[in-house]
């Protein structure tokens, strides 16, 4: 297929790319610089420099193409028009659309499947409603919802554990207790799913990008720290003044998924290390 993607740059539509391109897809990356046009063709993509949130211009560009993968953080505005461009230029065809959720949406939950109530998350929540037009839509379009991604030193996980701060005396900072789980996903694993279900599935669905492994917080800084590292832990308003508030109550919440309608559907399976041993590797 002759596939257009945005965030085609990005940390994970960089790993999705490099599988397009594996399977012998064509790529046509939508980029806003020239800096990210250069990295798209070293990536073996053809660059397409405009503005993703032009409805017109984007209908226009998505209308040459086979399918589409929507990878770029655009926020609540950005997607509309995305949504708006696709609706259009894809109405009437079996071309398959990708669109990104996420696992916030459900907030707290100790086995989240695709059938559980939506408890978003602020950071998130106008997620739903997105997810919900792209599903009900007349397109073959399907929702992935990633699990907290993580893999070759990059991620929110690397970010808060291996080089997050650390206090006066070299403890690391927790996350609130520490107790709460994360359902986590290497992003190589998350990018071999994005072309399966690009590729496969039948649309109208959405699949929870989760490989099974879900630490508790303590579990990965302490994995980043080693042994003999110190943890400090932090009340939750602790959390919030540092992080800030949105980003405080996203981390704080307590996740637990299997991502069992991927593995089914597809024949997925999670291979890379675990994010607890990616963190002690680093």
């Amino acid at each position: 297929m002759n596939v257009l993607i945005t965030g085609g740059t990005g940390y994970i539509g960089t790993s999705v790319l490099q599988v397009l391109r594996s399977r012998g897809h064509l790529v046509r990356a939508v980029v806003r610089s020239d800096e990210s046009a250069k990295a798209a063709t070293d990536a073996g993509a053809e660059a397409v420099v405009g503005d993703v949130t032009d409805v017109a211009w984007l209908t226009g560009q998505l209308r040459g193409a086979d399918g589409a993968i929507h990878l770029a953080a655009l926020g609540q505005d950005g997607d509309d028009a995305l949504i708006a461009a696709v609706l259009t230029a894809f109405e009437g065809t079996d071309k398959p659309f990708v669109y990104t959720g996420g696992i916030w949406t459900w907030g707290d939950n100790p086995d989240i499947t695709e059938e559980s109530d939506y408890r978003s998350a602020a950071l998130t929540a106008w997620r739903v409603e997105r997810q919900r037009r792209v599903l009900e839509s007349d397109l073959k379009a399907s929702v992935i919802s990633p699990s907290v991604v993580y893999g070759h030193g990059k991620g929110i996980p690397a970010g808060m554990f291996t080089y997050g701060p650390r206090t006066e005396d070299g403890a690391l900072p927790l996350i609130g207790s520490g107790e709460q789980h994360w359902s986590t996903v290497h992003v190589e694993d998350l990018a071999e799913l994005y072309v399966d279900v690009l590729e496969r599935a039948p649309g109208g669905e959405l699949y929870i990008a989760a490989s099974g492994v879900n630490p508790t917080v303590r579990e990965m800084a302490q994995a980043a720290v080693g042994p003999e590292g110190t943890l400090a832990p932090e009340s939750a308003d602790e959390t919030r003044t540092r992080l800030g508030e949105l980003f405080a109550e996203a981390l704080l919440l307590d996740q637990q998924a299997q991502g069992t309608r991927a593995k089914q559907r597809f024949g997925w399976s999670p291979s890379r290390p675990t994010v607890l041993e990616e963190l002690a590797a680093n």
